[in-house]
């Protein structure tokens, strides 16, 4: 009897060992569209998540050397999975500004997973505005280092295991031309609509 409850133990086991591997092949390859070559992520890490995002980049009149000009203070966006038949998906990531614990809190761009909690913070080690591949009014394309990361208070860490991260295909998002330019404007806040891919990667498995 032990016999057998040990067999159909290890039955159950090795079936959902093979269906885990299966679901993992079975995930779908990421492919990223080409973009500037000092943008192209180091050898050994691979892309694991993609998220269209939608939001603002967010900006203050603040002085300057050369009198006033626009300081950028942070993003402020929501993640979705791509666009399938016109219609965004399933929100997966909030990105933002906050303090990164493994910086002493500098604060860095982060971004948080939807499902589990999990976060990464990053900052932009290359930036593109090649016209080749930048929209006209469009911020730059960034390629960005993980600073930080941090697991959700389950353990989950989907977002934890990120190495860099790439965006890309911009479109809006820049400061404006206009409403910082005398000390009258000084503390004004203006909220650019922006959207654009973020690309996540980790290192090979």
């Amino acid at each position: 009897m032990k016999t057998r409850v040990l067999f159909l133990i290890m039955a159950v086991l090795t079936l959902g060992l093979a269906s885990f591997a299966a679901a993992e092949t079975a995930k779908p390859k990421i492919d990223v569209p080409d973009v500037p070559a000092d943008l192209v992520v180091p050898e050994g890490h691979q892309p694991f998540l993609v998220g269209q995002a939608t939001g603002t980049q967010n900006y203050i009149c603040m002085p300057a050397a050369t009198g006033v000009a626009w300081k950028f203070l942070g993003p402020q966006a929501t993640l979705f999975l791509p666009v399938h038949g016109g219609h965004l998906q399933q929100q997966i990531t909030t990105h933002y500004l906050s303090a990164n614990p493994e910086e002493s809190g500098t604060a860095r761009a982060t971004w948080q997973h939807s499902f589990d909690t999990s976060r990464v913070w990053a900052f932009a080690d290359r930036i593109s505005t090649d016209p080749n591949y930048v929209a006209p009014g469009a911020i730059a394309w960034l390629r960005l280092a993980k600073v930080g990361t941090e697991t959700g208070p389950d353990g989950g860490s989907i977002l934890a295991q990120t190495t860099f991260i790439q965006r890309i295909n911009t479109i809006g998002g820049a400061a404006p031309a206009t409403g910082c330019t005398q000390a009258s404007n000084i503390g004004v806040m203006v909220l650019v609509p922006y959207t654009t891919d973020y690309y996540f990667y980790r290192a090979e498995r």
